[in-house]
């Protein structure tokens, strides 16, 4: 045989390029699927971008922010609902409506609120997260909050629509527990 003679076997430049330009695009759509597929699972099931519309968690959160919530943490029991903790639930008054607020009290607690200041159990509350121009002077009652039921409070305490006025937030009505803030970029970052 000499060497310029076809081979049966052998394939053109061009046959092959064209294979492996089709076995490039084939690769690349199904990883683009597969992507797909686990974004949509983690945004039902772990994390949902939200965006925060008010100013009642002010300073640790503003309008217009853009924050992921963890949707696992409290689904089927896993995880323990926290004084402190930032939660996004649907608003009892309006279950067609989120809000998202900090918990202040938790089942078993007396809440009350004297002249501004928050006593849990009877003990003033460190609240570091609130600050002095966003502070209010109201007072309440102490409240004792019932079993599967939680008393959420804004950080912009003049400026809130809470447990002050609407009462607790079922268990079943709290979804998710904000976790992270993805914009804007100069305060992206975990909360806390």
């Amino acid at each position: 045989m000499e060497t310029g003679d076809n081979f049966t076997g052998s394939k053109s430049p061009a046959v092959l390029n064209e294979r492996s330009a089709l076995g490039m695009i084939a690769s690349w759509i199904r990883d683009l699927f597969i992507s797909v597929i686990l974004a949509i699972l983690v945004i039902l099931f772990l994390y949902q971008p939200v965006k925060v519309e008010g100013t009642s968690m002010m300073p640790a959160l503003v309008d217009q922010e853009r924050i992921f919530i963890n949707k696992f943490v409290y689904r089927f029991g896993l995880g323990n609902i926290e004084r402190g903790d930032m939660v996004v639930f649907w608003f009892p008054g309006d279950p067609t409506k989120s809000y998202i607020k900090r918990v202040i009290g938790v089942p078993g607690d007396s809440v009350a609120v004297d002249d501004g200041t928050v006593l849990v159990n009877g003990q003033r509350l460190e609240e570091s997260y609130v600050t002095a121009e966003f502070r209010d002077r109201q007072s309440m009652s102490a409240f004792q909050v019932q079993p599967e039921e939680f008393f959420v409070l804004g950080d912009h305490r003049s400026s809130s629509n809470d447990s002050r006025s609407w009462g607790t937030v079922p268990r079943r009505y709290i979804y998710g527990k904000a976790v992270f803030v993805y914009w804007p970029v100069e305060k992206m970052g975990l909360l806390k």
